[in-house]
């Protein structure tokens, strides 16, 4: 695991932040280099399934020519809901590492961890990376939003 790509993910965080995007960020790494990124596009895009993860998963599989993302890691600042737990395990994506857990929809550790169950992809996961600051640029916005 490399700091400085966790570093990538909580800078495109605040970009989603600056745009009144809800802040994830994620970035997909493959032998050492950055394949794939974005950040929660929801309310840009008027669609619910514009989520960093599934942002980040659009451009690797592009950049790659492949759906299959085999080898790759994604680091994202929060954990997987079930709908990103879910395009994650289908890319093949071969570790996780997120900062804050959900304990709303998180579906890799908090609510349940997909990746226990007998699927073909093996998904590795580790949780709490710069946990602090990951759920610090959460609170924020949310402090915000609620105070306008």
């Amino acid at each position: 695991m490399e700091s400085r790509f966790m570093t990538r993910a909580i800078e495109l965080a605040r970009e989603a932040a600056s745009l009144g995007e809800v802040p994830v960020g994620a970035v997909i790494v493959k032998d050492g280099k950055i394949i794939g990124e974005g950040y929660n596009m929801r309310e840009q895009k008027n669609n619910a399934l514009s989520h960093a993860e599934t942002e980040a998963i659009n451009a690797a599989c592009t950049n790659l020519g492949d759906w299959r993302l085999d080898g790759c890691t994604i680091y994202v600042t929060l954990e997987p809901c079930p709908m990103c737990a879910g395009a994650i395990i289908n890319a093949r994506i071969k570790e996780v590492v997120f900062g804050a857990y959900d304990l709303n929809m998180g579906c890799m550790d908090s609510m349940t961890n997909l990746t226990n169950l007998p699927f073909a992809a093996n998904t590795t996961v580790y949780g709490g990376i710069r946990e602090d600051e990951c759920k610090a640029i959460l609170t924020d916005f949310f402090k915000e939003v609620r105070n306008d």
